[in-house]
């Protein structure tokens, strides 16, 4: 007799939430329903083990039939009884899955010694109904374990369904989907078979289709299992060979050879899930175009493959980690497809940042070179965390590494290994910005710390200035900028310094404001300097301004960034500006003045490598010069 039933739970809306809105990718009713399957088997397995005659060769199998247009799913698993198509399958939401779970708890609290429940993929129920997603009617055709009545229901998805009395040989169920008419691609073997390698190749009991082929002119049926059944992350290392990661890891991130570090990670307690991660030796390619899309993380759940793209399983920064991650707890949401608000990813998120960075520090500590290698690749990114990660930024700032101007070309250091090299009496960690080592070398802001010995570190990344901005000191020591405002010294140096400058501003008060008044806005202000040995001036930014580079990053940037005026510091014993002394003592309304003036200005620019406002007549200027100082020259002989 066939009953005829209204769906429950305002089945229609619900339906068509499910097969027009929750899914973007219809590829996933194969991977919903094979899920659907490894569940009722992992139920049949899991009751087998006081039921012996539950056993079966656990399979799951998938059938198609072009002629009828059908596809099929099967599995030898629990199965369903009247009441269960009733209450699971006629009412959304109302999961038998989720009910095992809970019945498996209750178990657990009457004995201690009662078995672990089976690990379950879906908790909500709704898998199946993706069916209707490609099929205009679907049937499911079911036995329950340790019954002998079989039973068919059956439903376009609309209003209602029905239930009947069926004939099934054995334990399980069948779901038949009646495809649509722009979903006959599904019934292809290649197509299907390609979908199982991608979403459900982990599953750990075989998934078989039979399909034709050609051998010796002839056509033959073959059975051929889809999936292959190695959860590689959930096999014991020593079980695994090398070739074996290498090819994963190939298959997972496109790069071919083997990668920098392999982490294996296994989580416990509150949040269960293993990872295998993968840090490449290079970027991948898509790096030197812009930003991955993606990230390099694959999610599974008890091996079903769920998203390569979930954003909040690791921090942006650490996007060239390659691997999976394989959660045993995660609740999924409706859609299976929007995880990354779930408060179970925050705290894998966490976990795994916390492991990758513990790994990159052992390296730093065990495998310079290795690490090395690693940070030429990635430091941009250990940056960027520095910048994004707060609760982290104290271990990824001890990862950063720099030349400094005192150490070789190419000879990089930690900020610990330039604060434990220290002279006991510096203050503050030196550091400059700027396009280039061989730019920086030669800069007149090192020349007071050339000369007292001290070391400055080399940023040469636009990022840099950044990065720095945010640690603001380390272990102590407040980090400078030597191009920006005052630099500091040890008490007995630095009063000296003071002295001396202090002098040189009140002799030369006057000249210093005809300086100022010919440069007009382009400069901050003009002072004497303690900072120059060699050098008749330079440019030096407010403490919190903007320095020359990263100023010249904004306009590559944006060519309307607004232009921030610096101070232009003088040497008061250079030869030049004591000659300048002279002629404005001698002369304080001469011509010459503020076009020398105008030459300091652009000496300063040129000697931090800062475009010049108007080259021609900087060079016209010049040739002015050395034509009289020629002339002199010439007249003395």
């Amino acid at each position: 007799m066939e009953n005829n039933m209204q769906f429950k739970a305002e089945v229609q809306q619900l339906l068509q939430l499910m097969i027009h809105s929750v899914y973007s990718n219809k590829d996933i009713f194969i991977r919903e329903l094979v899920a659907n399957a490894a569940d009722a088997i992992d139920k049949a397995r899991f009751e087998s083990l006081s039921k012996p005659e539950f056993a079966q060769k656990w399979e799951i199998r998938i059938d198609s039939d072009e002629k009828a247009n059908t596809l099929a799913i099967s599995d030898n698993g629990i199965g369903m009884n009247y009441d269960e198509l009733v209450s699971d399958i006629g009412t959304i939401a109302r999961s038998g899955t989720k009910a095992f779970i809970e019945a498996m708890k209750n178990a657990k609290k009457d004995g201690e010694n009662a078995p672990a429940g089976p690990e379950l993929i879906g908790q909500f129920g709704v898998g199946f109904y993706s069916s209707f997603m490609v099929a205009d009617r679907v049937d499911i055709i079911t036995r329950k374990a340790g019954s002998d009545k079989a039973w068919k229901w059956s439903s376009d998805g609309k209003e209602a369904y029905t239930i009947e009395e069926a004939q099934r040989d054995s334990q399980g169920t069948t779901i038949v989907m009646h495809m649509k008419e722009d979903a006959r691609s599904y019934l292809d073997y290649w197509k299907v078979s390609s979908i199982i390698k991608k979403y459900s190749d982990f599953i750990e009991y075989p998934v078989m289709m039979r399909h034709t082929v050609k051998k010796d002119d002839k056509e033959t049926v073959e059975d051929s299992t889809l999936n292959s059944m190695k959860a590689i992350w959930l096999r014991p290392e020593s079980e695994v060979t090398a070739e074996e990661f290498n090819s994963f890891y190939t298959h997972l991130s496109g790069q071919v050879g083997e990668p920098l570090k392999r982490i294996s990670y296994s989580a416990e307690g509150t949040s269960e899930f293993k990872a295998l991660l993968f840090l490449p030796a290079r970027a991948p390619f898509d790096f030197q175009f812009g930003e991955r899309r993606t990230n390099g993380l694959h999610l599974y759940v008890r091996r079903v493959f769920i998203t390569d793209n979930c954003p909040g399983l690791l921090p942006d920064y650490l996007r060239f980690v390659s691997g999976v991650v394989d959660s045993s707890d995660l609740p999924l949401n409706i859609s299976r497809e929007m995880l990354q608000d779930n408060p179970q990813i925050l705290k894998i998120n966490k976990n795994l940042a916390k492991r990758i960075i513990s790994e990159l520090t052992k390296m730093l500590e065990n495998d310079r070179e290795k690490y090395e290698q690693f940070y030429k690749e990635f430091g941009r990114l250990i940056k960027e965390g520095v910048h994004m990660d707060f609760a982290n930024r104290e271990k990824l700032q001890n990862l950063l590494l720099f030349e400094t101007m005192n150490g070789p070309k190419g000879k990089l250091v930690t900020l610990k290994e330039y604060r434990d090299a220290m002279p006991a009496l510096q203050q503050e960690i030196y550091y400059i910005t700027g396009d280039s080592r061989e730019t920086l070398e030669t800069s007149p802001h090192l020349e007071i710390l050339r000369k007292e010995n001290y070391d400055v570190l080399f940023m040469t990344d636009p990022i840099d200035e950044w990065v720095i901005s945010e640690i603001g000191t380390y272990d102590g020591k407040k980090l400078k900028s030597v191009n920006k405002g005052d630099v500091k010294f040890d008490e007995s140096i630095q009063k000296e310094l003071e002295e001396k400058t202090k002098k040189a501003a009140d002799e030369n008060k006057p000249l210093v404001e005809l300086i100022k008044k010919a440069l007009g806005t382009k400069v901050k202000d003009v002072r004497f300097s303690s900072r120059l040995t060699e050098s008749a001036c330079c440019l030096v930014s407010d403490e919190y301004d903007p320095s020359a580079y990263m100023q010249r990053v904004l306009k590559a940037m944006d060519r309307n960034a607004p232009n921030v005026a610096r101070i232009l510091e003088l040497n008061p014993d250079h030869p030049l500006v004591v000659a300048m002394k002279k002629l404005y003592e001698k002369s304080p309304d001469n011509a010459k003045l503020p076009e020398f003036s105008e030459m300091l200005y652009d000496q300063a620019l040129l000697a931090e490598g800062s475009p010049i406002p108007d080259p021609l007549l900087f060079t016209r200027r010049t040739a002015s010069l050395m034509t009289l100082g020629m002339e002199k020259e010439a007249s003395a002989e």
